[in-house]
C-alpha cells in the first residue's frame, strides 16, 4: 500500500496548530490592501520568500508582523475558515486550535472582534464540513505573568467557548514556572492545560511544565530524549507530545529531517503525535508533515497508523468519540491494506 494514499485516506486529528500561523501570503497581501496597510514587501512572492528562518525568534518577528493585517471580525473568520477548508482537503476530522489573544489585544483588537470571527468559522466548519474543533487560549511567554492573568480575565465572556489554555512564543529565558499562578487559576476555572516545552528549551522545561503547570500535553518536547528519567516518566504516564516535524526543521531544531527523533520516540513508547504548528510559515500542513516522515525517515504504514491513533488518544474529545474514530481508522486501514 502506498503510504501517500494511506496518509490522505485515513481520518486524522491535529493538536498543535496556531491559527495565526496559517496566514498564507495571499491572504496577508489581500487584507493589507483591504485595510490600506503598508507591508515591507512588494509582492505576494516576496512575502513567501521571507518565510526562511534561523531560529524561533526570527520566525516570531515575521509572525507578529503578519498578524497586524487581522483587524475586523471578518478577517478572523476568513483566517480560520481557510484553515478548516485545508482540514477538509486533508481529511482532518478534529482539530484543537491555539490562538494568541495578546497578539491582538496589544494592537487594540478586543476579544469582541476576534472571538466572534473564530466562533463563526468553528460553527460553520462543524455544520457544513463535519469538522469538530476545540480552542486553546495561549499566553505569550515573553510577556509577564501579570499580562497573562489579565488576558485570562478578559476572556471571561467567552469561557464557555474555550477548552484549554496554552503557553507559546519565545521559549529560551521564559521557563514554564514563570506562569505558575495563571495556570493554577486556569485549572480552578476548569480549563485543560498545555505548554510548549523542550523545543529550544532544555528537558528541565518539560519537567517544569509537568510539575509546575500540571499540563495534559507537552507541545513539541523533542528534547526529552536527552533525559532518560524524563523519557521513562513520559512513557509510564502516557504523556502526549505534540511534535511538529517541519517546524523543527524550519526553525533549525534539527538540521535535516533525516535526523528527526520522532520515530525513535515512538518506538521507545512515547505518545508522540504529528502536527503542523504554523503551516503557512513552515511549508506544509498536516499531511505534508506525515509525508516528510515517509520520505526522510522511511515511516512504515504501521508507524503512521500508530501516530494517527496517538493523536486521537491525546485529543480532548470524549472517550466515546476517541474510540469511535480509532475503530474507523482500524477499519479503513484494514480495508485499504487488503485492496
Amino acid at each position: 500500500m502506498k503510504t501517500k494514499t494511506l496518509i490522505q485516506s485515513i481520518p486524522k486529528v491535529e493538536l498543535h496548530l496556531h491559527i495565526e500561523g496559517t496566514l498564507e501570503p495571499e491572504l496577508m497581501w489581500r487584507l493589507a490592501k483591504k485595510h490600506e496597510l503598508s507591508l515591507p514587501f512588494d509582492s505576494i512572492q516576496e512575502i513567501a520568500n521571507a518565510y526562511q528562518f534561523d531560529n524561533l525568534q526570527s520566525f516570531l518577528d515575521l509572525y507578529y508582523q503578519g498578524a497586524a493585517v487581522l483587524i475586523d471580525e471578518d478577517d478572523f473568520f476568513e483566517l480560520m475558515w481557510a484553515y478548516f477548508l485545508r482540514c477538509k482537503e486533508q481529511n482532518i476530522v478534529h482539530t484543537e486550535i491555539m490562538f494568541d489573544p495578546q497578539t491582538h489585544t496589544h494592537r487594540g483588537i478586543d476579544y469582541s472582534v476576534f472571538m466572534p470571527g473564530f466562533l463563526r468559522a468553528k460553527a460553520q466548519a462543524e455544520s457544513e464540513l463535519g469538522i469538530t474543533s476545540c480552542l486553546i487560549l495561549s499566553f505569550l511567554r515573553h510577556l509577564s505573568q501579570e499580562d497573562a492573568l489579565l488576558t485570562l480575565a478578559q476572556a471571561e465572556p467567552y469561557y464557555d467557548a474555550i477548552d484549554a489554555v496554552g503557553l507559546d512564543s519565545s521559549e529560551l529565558g521564559n521557563p514554564p514556572d514563570k506562569f505558575i499562578d495563571v495556570f493554577a487559576k486556569a485549572k480552578t476555572l476548569g480549563f485543560k492545560r498545555v505548554a510548549h516545552a523542550g523545543e529550544e528549551g532544555p528537558p528541565e522545561y518539560i519537567w517544569s511544565a509537568l510539575n509546575d503547570l500540571d499540563v495534559h500535553r507537552i507541545d513539541h518536547g523533542v528534547r526529552c530524549i536527552e533525559d532518560p528519567k524524563l523519557m521513562a516518566h513520559l512513557v509510564a504516564n502516557k504523556m502526549p507530545l505534540t511534535v511538529c516535524p517541519q517546524s523543527n526543521l524550519k526553525l533549525c531544531v534539527v538540521n535535516d529531517m533525516s535526523e528527526h527523533n520522532i520515530l525513535d520516540l515512538l518506538e521507545q513508547g512515547v505518545m508522540v503525535t504529528v502536527n503542523s504548528d504554523d503551516p503557512s510559515y513552515f511549508g506544509g500542513y498536516l499531511n505534508q508533515n506525515y509525508q516528510a516522515l515517509d520520505t526522510h525517515l522511511a515511516m512504515s504504514d504501521e508507524q503512521f497508523i500508530q501516530l494517527v491513533k496517538n493523536s486521537f488518544e491525546a485529543s480532548f474529545l470524549s472517550d466515546k468519540l476517541k474510540q469511535k474514530w480509532i475503530k474507523e481508522v482500524d477499519k479503513l486501514n484494514h480495508s485499504l491494506s487488503h485492496n
